[in-house]
């Protein structure tokens, strides 16, 4: 009975034993896997914030250079004097623009803008604006006056091209 419980002791010992080792030769491991994933980590982490960096100034640059189109908010209608062909136009503008801060500045200065088109459809006249010569005369012209407007507000011009949207002759 005295060697069974010699035998017993020592089994418990050895299996103690073999735990704390069996623990031990985990948290080692642990430790030095921690130690060589951290290191590579943190380089390729360097690596990778220096390329989201460029990537982020790429996609403000392209975002600047973006191409958007703007509906300015209300049609522009001019009366035209008894006699000259057509009494009324109505004229619905979309402007390509580069960036949406060339937006936000079109929008700023709109109410100039439209003024200068106003004026610019009532100089055309009537009669000139229904062929189709005529109309693109006044696209440049009010291509023209925006970009003068743009330059003299905003020092730069953004705006690319205009397009009608509707254009009603009554």
């Amino acid at each position: 009975m005295a060697e069974n419980e010699e035998v017993e002791g020592e089994e418990k010992k050895s299996s103690k034993l073999i735990i704390i080792i069996a623990v031990i030769l985990l948290i080692v491991g642990g430790g030095a896997g921690y130690y060589f994933m951290a290191g590579d980590s943190e380089a390729v982490d360097g690596e990778q914030a220096e390329e989201v960096e460029e990537v982020v100034e790429d996609e403000e640059g392209d975002a600047a250079n973006e191409e958007l189109y703007y509906d300015m908010s209300q049609s522009l209608i001019v009366n035209f004097p008894k006699g000259s062909g057509a009494s009324l136009i109505q004229v619905s503008v979309s402007l390509l623009v580069k960036g949406a801060e060339t937006i936000e500045a079109v929008k700023k200065h709109e109410p100039m803008i439209r003024n200068n088109l106003l004026m610019a459809i009532s100089a055309k006249g009537a009669a000139n604006l229904k062929t189709r010569e005529g109309k693109e005369e006044l696209r440049e012209t009010m291509l023209d006056e925006i970009g003068k407007v743009m330059e003299r507000m905003t020092r730069k011009n953004k705006v690319k091209d205009l397009f009608f949207t509707a254009f009603v002759m009554q």
